[in-house]
């Protein structure tokens, strides 16, 4: 994996947490500007999840096996672009709780999929 497309993927991902935390502590529902913000990190999360299955073709492989790697891959892609879906079916400050939850859950996608693949390993 490319450490810094993850370190990027994970910082963005706590951006967008925080300022949909920032919406949910004032009362708000996600706005534009937050799914705006979503379609950010989501590009970025399918950019690493190309970049995943590049390096896989190419012959190299997670220290922590593949299926794993791919599984964790598929579910950060997919995990603020879920949460952003949900938040639109509720429109109250739930809804930017819900981004908030998701974009954690990304960052810590991200550590773990850092982990599988072996940066982790000294």
């Amino acid at each position: 994996m490319i450490d810094a497309l993850t370190l990027v993927v994970a910082v963005t991902a706590l951006a967008l947490a925080a300022w949909c935390g920032w919406a949910t502590y004032r009362d708000q529902p996600t706005k534009d500007w937050h799914f705006i913000g979503m379609a950010v990190v989501s590009l970025l999360g399918i950019a690493q999840l190309v970049t995943g299955f590049a390096q896989l073709a190419r012959g190299q492989s997670p220290d922590e096996g593949t299926a794993i790697f791919v599984a964790y891959l598929l579910g950060a892609a997919a995990c603020v672009p879920a949460t952003g879906f949900m938040s639109l079916s509720e429109r109250t400050r739930w809804g930017s709780a819900t981004v908030t939850a998701g974009a954690i859950v990304l960052a810590v996608l991200e550590v773990r999929l850092f982990d599988i693949w072996g940066g982790g390993s000294a």
